[in-house]
């Protein structure tokens, strides 16, 4: 918060009193360009403000009645340092209005930062603006929502974050039904998944509220960079199916959700990447397929193997360029969530126990290939990813290492890891 300029003529009422009754403000400078002013009437002093365009002429603005016959309230009567809090913001808000910005009126809320950051979001290319602001919506908003951005505090938001660790799963709700929640989960791994849950929503807060820090709607963003996050909770657990479990699985699904299931398989896709492509994104000569819609807002080729070429082929043979490449089997196209259902059961079908997601599948492929030593480079670039850094937090334990491979050469064999039955030492006597 900018700190409050000190000038001993105005700062108390016995002070101002001093002051000639007067049609001209006395002024106090803020900042360059923009003032503080005061003007003492018979009836009491009011507090203005003045600010210079970039045309060099001068608007100013009526802040509130100053504290000469009432005590301040903070609304309409105002102290000398709440009369600055009150200048700066209109000073900010007319900035903004410059810069052809939203203007909302009253006291700017969490409500509003997030707003403008949902919107800001879509108009850079932003693809998981349905998941942030159902996020927003669950978890930010009923607790923050209606709170000013300029009063929120350190602890304020620590209490909250802290809760949300707490608090239990959400499960899946019809909607204009009460939400349901999931079965609480005790132990250790728990804890982790729901304070790193926490810290997701954290995130999307304070991006938000960094957002609206940078816009000028606020002063300071002490409060929420103060908040830290819960540490070491992120621990990549990458869940990916071995070579039978991929046979088991695909030979368990219906013959439409077979093709996405094998599709993302051999190119490592998202659900809603392959659910969105067409024939003419499937290039044979070049044997890549191109992802017009990704996750980061930008396009990439997938390099298909001769098995991915031979099933794109196939698929996409005999249809025009703006058909989709899969389709269901009512002959729809897959959209949101239509994936859920048919992956369970296939699931189930196949016996992998715990059932997997369908993002797993892109697991899968990114595992295969850093078991099989391909460079944390080209996976990355494989599965869309911006840099390495994502690639390696999820693959790099599995891909073969100096430090593995000397180990396990320079190791004795004990003798202690097979099931032989180990006879225990007799005690002389």
């Amino acid at each position: 918060m900018a700190r409050t300029v000190r000038d001993a003529n105005l700062e108390t009422r016995t002070a101002r009193h001093r002051f000639p009754i007067r049609s001209e403000p006395y002024w106090r400078g803020l900042e360059k360009g923009f003032a503080l002013g005061y003007r003492r009437r018979a009836t009491g002093g009011t507090w203005l403000a003045r600010r210079r365009d970039e045309a060099g002429s001068y608007a100013e603005h009526r802040i509130g009645t100053a504290d000469d016959l009432q005590d301040a309230d903070g609304v309409v009567i105002l102290d000398y340092s709440q009369a600055q809090r009150a200048a700066r913001q209109w000073w900010r808000t007319e900035r903004r209005r410059e810069e052809g910005h939203d203007t909302p009126e009253g006291p700017f809320t969490v409500k509003d930062a997030i707003d403008d950051y949902l919107k800001a979001y879509e108009r850079r290319g932003g693809k998981a603006v349905y998941d942030a602001r159902r996020t927003v919506e669950a978890h930010i908003l009923p607790s923050l929502g209606e709170i000013t951005v300029a009063k929120l505090t350190a602890r304020k938001i620590t209490d909250w974050h802290h809760g949300l660790s707490a608090k239990r799963a959400r499960a899946r709700t019809r909607q204009g039904r009460k939400q349901n929640f999931r079965k609480v989960e005790t132990g250790s791994d728990a804890i982790r998944k729901r304070r790193a849950t926490a810290n997701r929503i954290l995130t999307v807060l304070k991006a938000a509220l960094n957002h609206a820090w940078k816009a000028g709607h606020v002063a300071s963003d002490d409060a929420w960079r103060r908040v830290k996050p819960f540490q070491a909770v992120e621990t990549a657990r990458v869940r990916y199916l071995s070579e039978a479990e991929c046979v088991r699985l695909v030979n368990a699904c219906e013959p439409a959700f077979r093709n996405l299931v094998r599709a993302a398989l051999l190119t490592g896709c998202r659900y809603s990447e392959l659910a969105t492509m067409h024939v003419a994104d499937f290039s044979a000569d070049a044997g890549v397929v191109t992802v017009r819609e990704s996750k980061a807002g930008k396009p990439r080729h997938v390099v298909l193997t001769n098995e991915g070429q031979r099933l794109f082929a196939s698929l996409t043979a005999g249809k025009l360029g703006n058909d989709p490449i899969f389709m269901r089997r009512d002959g729809r196209t897959w959209d949101k969530s239509h994936q859920l259902r048919p992956m369970l059961e296939a699931c189930h079908r196949a016996k992998i126990k715990p059932a997997v997601s369908f993002h797993v599948l892109r697991h899968t492929h990114g595992s295969t290939l850093a078991m099989r030593g391909v460079p944390m480079g080209v996976i990355a670039e494989q599965l869309g990813h911006a840099d390495t850094r994502m690639t390696e937090k999820h693959f790099a334990h599995l891909a073969p290492s100096y430090v593995a491979d000397t180990i396990r050469a320079h190791f004795p064999t004990l003798g202690i890891g097979d099931d032989e039955p180990v006879v225990p030492l007799r005690h002389r006597k």
